[in-house]
């Protein structure tokens, strides 16, 4: 195994073992524009074998790309631009990135009722405000909240099917007596109360608009309907010699990809799996199983089954399947979960094939300078299906060898459909690996 130093996005790439991330490469054109970023995670020959970069990727014209780098910055800011004011959906945020990632997945929810969604964005800001210290600027916010909930309650309980009314009714109450409690914490300036009190009015809107929730938005296409998928959310822990790692999988924005790995779990698939490669301030990576193949052997046909990759972009009805988004000529489109929290979780796949993804996966340690949200190489490329919401000091410590003890389904496991029988997971260990790669 070569060993591999950490990623530097302005440094060449390095030799990396068998199925693991690399660092992006810059590579000259015949343009004459600062180059074209190659980004790979995962990159195989079809014999499993690291691929051995082209010469002409193997170096990096530092005089050149440095002075373009400025130029570019010198002149955005010159332009006086600002980032877009949209997050996830569509929706008007603060245009600070939305880096939480409890906030990633409630904007991510397919929800269109406008007045959860203003006092959710309303409680947003507060967070953005507490940085600043605008003290007067938060008292605004949780009037409005509480002036958005007076008035349009009915509307809300309105968008949630009869059979919930009643725990959207404790909930509605729970959000009011909050907000309440909130407009007393304010005049204390007492930064740490405050935050932690909008965190969990964050939480119980999170929970009415799940609520809102009534059906699955779109369907799956034909060609990927046999492959298990998730239709709704599922939470599982996974269980580390160094502690454990709450992750929230969503299947309304990547339904196969999380439906994928959730069927996984269930079979126990990732159960004393190592983690294969840890790289500070970049990437977590594990899901590798033990001999030939790089993943998960399908008991039924003795195939390693692939999925397509899966991106849903903001303003589509459905995800866009095997293709990068810069391959589909989208280079603006903004994907519903992006790359922009610690502990984002996607899948590893091969550098040359989108479709070529199965068990391996792996976690974004998010970093703003070297990966920053919304302007990022990993967006549009690698299919994002959740996000670490509890464990972020356990993922912090997680190197190289650590285990994965056991992965358990906290739940969501009912939304799970097309799951491998348990009685084929038993043949698994009677079959032989008929096409290791493909």
């Amino acid at each position: 195994m070569t060993d591999v130093s950490r990623p530097n996005p302005l440094r060449p790439s390095v030799p990396v073992p068998p199925l693991s991330l690399r660092t992006p490469v810059w590579e000259n054109t015949s343009t004459g524009t600062c180059g074209r970023v190659i980004m790979s995670i995962m990159s195989t020959d079809n014999q499993g074998r690291a691929k051995e970069q082209p010469q002409h990727c193997q170096f990096v014209i530092t005089r050149l790309i440095t002075p373009c780098l400025i130029a570019f910055s010198l002149l955005i800011l010159g332009l006086g631009w600002h980032a877009p004011a949209h997050a996830a959906g569509g929706l008007l945020v603060s245009s600070n990135p939305v880096t939480d990632p409890k906030a990633l997945l409630r904007l991510a929810l397919p929800v269109d009722e406008p007045n959860i969604r203003q006092i959710q964005n309303t409680l947003e800001d507060i967070r953005y405000q507490l940085r600043l210290k605008r003290w007067r600027a938060i008292e605004g916010d949780v009037k409005t909240a509480q002036r958005t909930l007076e008035r349009h309650r009915q509307d809300i309980l309105n968008h949630i099917a009869p059979s919930n009314q009643a725990t959207a009714e404790t909930r509605l109450n729970a959000l009011s007596t909050g907000l309440t409690d909130l407009a007393a914490l304010v005049p204390n300036r007492d930064k740490i109360a405050v935050f932690v009190a909008q965190d969990a009015l964050l939480d119980q809107v999170g929970a009415l608009e799940a609520l809102m929730v009534r059906e699955f938005p779109f369907q799956i296409p034909a060609e990927y309907a046999h492959l298990p998928q998730l239709l709704g959310r599922a939470t599982v822990k996974i269980v580390t010699n160094k502690g454990d790692l709450i992750v929230v999988l969503d299947g309304y924005n990547a339904p196969i990809t999380a439906g994928n790995f959730l069927d996984l779990v269930q079979q126990g698939f990732y159960n004393h799996l190592p983690f294969t490669r840890a790289e500070e301030s970049y990437v977590v990576q594990a899901g590798d199983p033990p001999g030939d193949a790089d993943g998960y052997v399908d008991p039924r046909t003795g195939h390693i089954r692939r999925i397509p990759l899966e991106i849903k972009v903001q303003g589509d009805e459905q995800p866009l399947y095997g293709t990068t988004l810069e391959a589909a000529g989208r280079y603006l489109d903004k994907p519903v979960l992006p790359f922009a929290a610690y502990g984002t979780l996607a899948m590893a796949r091969s550098e040359s094939d989108p479709n070529s993804a199965s068990s391996q996966f792996f976690f974004l340690l998010f970093e703003p300078e070297l990966t920053p949200a919304g302007i990022n190489l990993l967006d549009g490329r690698y299919a994002v299906f959740g996000y670490l919401i509890d464990g972020k000091p356990v993922l912090e410590k997680i190197r190289a060898g650590d285990e994965i003890e056991r992965v358990e389904i906290l739940n969501g496991a009912e939304h799970l459909v097309n799951a491998t029988p348990p009685a084929v997971n038993q043949a698994a260990l009677e079959l032989p690996i008929l096409n290791p790669q493909f």
